[in-house]
Parts: structure tokens; C-alpha cells; sequence
């Protein structure tokens, strides 16, 4: 199994395909990243491959991760992700080796993590879609109210308590989503960019994760499997 790579999400544009049909994309600029660390089943108990993104100034780092990051022969980095790997792909690695977005050719789905806009507090018909109440005469202050939340306490047992989940206003948005497979439009190995369709989590410039969607890529037999 190919392990995932961290990036930049860019910003969204349209490209033509070769039936001049116009293609929403997302722009990400993968890499480069780094081999920091190599996990082994003898000394940490599992297998896994981390890596690093994301060059910064040292004054502006660690002294440990200084010094984790040297061991790659890498300057600090901002940014470290570890993918776990069976023992048998463990090899295909050395640290402080590069990876970047020549990973994925051949790949023909992806999966790419972001963290998705923070909207702050929101009502029930933004947060939920909710669809409101009347809005004609004899309803007042209530067109954007959720309705009733919760039954009356009755004789028959009823408590009158809110189920765990309920969908109410709160919070929206600033939260890890997953974005699964998006077609591989193009790849730019030049440039490091990856252009896949659709959005994708997240602001402009903000981090994301892009790995391959496994099952997709093992029914059209691809790389990735």
C-alpha cells in the first residue's frame, strides 16, 4: 500500500479535457516531503513510515524536533505524519529520502484530508439544513427555530430528555473531514501539483493529506493497491 503525502491546498480552477468538456479542480502542491523516522516492529512494536513538511526557521522549532529532524539529514520542519506499512514495504523507505508527487502516478482516485472552514456558532438551519418554520401571519420569532427538541415528561415513563446527538445549534465547521475518492485529473511532476476534481476541505494554503483511495484503485487495478 502507497503511503499518503502532505501538501498545500491552492485554490480551485477549471481545466478541459480532451472532449473540451470543463473540469472544476483543486490545485495542491504536494511536497516535498521527507523521511524522518522509520518505526520497526523490534524497537516501537509497529511498522510505519513518518514524514515531514513544511521547511521552518530553527529559532522557530525545537530543540528535540531539531534534532529529529537532523538525524534525516533535513532541516526542522513544521509538519510530521505517520502511515502505517506492512513490514514487507518497510524497505522501499530510507530516511531522509524525498517523496513527492510522482508517488502517484498511475494513481487514479484519491483521498484528501483537510480541515474544513471554521463558520463558529450556527443555528440549526445553516448547521443542519434545516428547512424552518411558517412565515405567514400568527407565527412570531419563530421562522428559524429548530421546533421541538424533546418530549414532555408524561405518566407513561417518558423522561422528557434530549437523545445524545441531537441535531441543535453549535459549533460548525473547523473539524477534520475527509474528502474520498476524487478522480486524478492531472499531475504536474514538474511543479509538484496534483489537480484532482471537486473541492476539497479546507482554506487556501491551508495543509492537507492526499493518499490513495485503496479500494478504488484495486478494482481498476492501479497503483495504490
Amino acid at each position: 500500500m502507497s503511503i499518503g503525502l502532505m501538501g498545500t491546498k491552492l485554490g480551485m480552477t477549471r481545466v478541459y479535457d480532451e472532449n473540451n468538456v470543463s473540469i472544476p479542480v483543486t490545485v495542491i502542491r504536494v511536497g516535498p516531503c521527507v523521511v524522518t523516522q522509520l518505526r520497526t516492529t523490534d524497537k516501537d512494536g509497529y511498522t510505519a513510515v513518518q514524514i515531514g513538511f513544511g521547511e521552518m526557521k530553527a529559532r522557530n522549532s525545537t530543540i528535540p524536533m531539531i534534532g529529529h529532524d537532523a538525524k534525516a539529514g533535513a532541516e526542522p520542519l513544521r509538519h510530521h505524519r505517520e502511515f502505517r506499512v506492512d513490514e514487507k514495504d518497510l524497505s522501499g523507505f530510507e530516511l531522509g529520502q524525498e517523496l513527492g508527487v510522482d508517488r502517484f502516478d498511475g494513481v487514479v482516485f484519491v483521498d484528501v484530508i483537510g480541515t474544513s472552514k471554521g463558520k463558529g456558532f450556527q443555528g440549526g438551519m445553516k448547521r443542519h439544513g434545516f428547512k424552518g418554520q411558517l412565515a405567514s401571519h400568527g407565527v412570531e420569532r419563530k421562522h428559524r427555530s429548530p421546533g421541538s427538541i424533546g418530549g414532555h415528561a408524561t405518566n407513561r415513563g417518558f423522561s422528557g430528555k434530549l437523545k445524545k446527538g441531537k441535531k441543535m445549534s453549535g459549533q460548525m465547521g473547523n473539524e477534520r473531514v475527509t474528502a474520498r475518492s476524487l478522480p486524478v485529473i492531472k499531475i504536474d511532476a514538474e511543479q509538484g501539483l496534483l489537480l484532482v476534481k471537486g473541492p476539497v476541505p479546507g482554506s487556501n494554503k491551508s495543509l492537507v493529506q492526499v493518499r490513495p483511495a485503496v479500494r478504488l484503485n484495486r478494482s481498476k487495478g492501479k497503483a495504490g493497491d
